[in-house]
């Protein structure tokens, strides 16, 4: 949900995207198949998504054998068992050489730091160190500075990073997305419908009932 919000708000604000996905074998693979009928509804230039097997070094609840948390009574305190090592580092990482070669000057990533698990690379602080790395990092930077170019960084963009759950539905809504098209769950049923008692189902949830709307998605509790 929050990346479909991010990536109507980058094409609300004109800009010419193309959209990165990751199948690095996590248990929600359906997620991928939302963010296929995200991009292709929000009219994007293309759509990469790109194998990462992060279960060869597993450590998390989503990519290995590990039991994902359900109705934790303590969102965000701590660190969850679902968060991936490295794994936004990682996806940036893949971001920003696709940028490079494309020749774009901005990624925008789904992060948000209110209504959230606890991950360490959702903070602004580290949203910010990343794009300090990136700008010192990459050819297309470097030469654009040597050269005396007007626009000689490159941007990270995380829009959702200091909002709430609620404000982020409210957003989407406001900007046509189809909230049906997405898919938050983390362990969700052999046809794809969500568990209802995961973090991400349930932080999702409370947005909804916040923004006084109705969840499209099909729940199993």
């Amino acid at each position: 949900m929050d990346s479909a919000v991010v990536l109507a708000i980058a094409c609300a604000e004109s800009f010419a995207c193309e959209a990165i996905s990751f199948d690095y074998g996590q248990r929600h693979r359906f997620e991928l198949d939302s963010a296929r009928l995200v991009a292709e509804s929000l009219g994007v230039r293309g759509h990469t998504v790109l194998p990462i097997d992060m279960c060869a070094i597993g450590g998390s609840a989503l990519t290995d054998d590990i039991e994902v948390p359900k109705d934790r009574p303590d969102i965000g305190e701590g660190i969850p068992i679902t968060y991936v090592p490295a794994r936004n580092t990682i996806f940036l990482s893949y971001a920003l050489a696709l940028a490079e070669v494309k020749g774009a000057w901005d990624i925008f990533i789904g992060v948000n730091a209110l209504d959230y698990s606890g991950y360490p690379d959702c903070r602004p602080e580290y949203i910010e160190a990343f794009e300090r790395m990136a700008n010192l990092a990459t050819k297309a930077s470097v030469e654009a500075r040597e050269s005396g170019e007007s626009r000689a960084s490159l941007r990270i963009h995380a829009p959702l990073a200091q909002m709430r759950k609620v404000d982020i539905v409210r957003k989407g809504a406001e900007l046509g997305v189809d909230f049906a098209l997405t898919h938050s769950c983390y362990d969700p049923g052999a046809e794809g419908r969500s568990c209802g008692r995961c973090d991400a189902c349930r932080l999702r949830l409370k947005g909804f009932e916040e923004a006084g709307m109705k969840d499209p998605l099909s729940y199993l509790a």
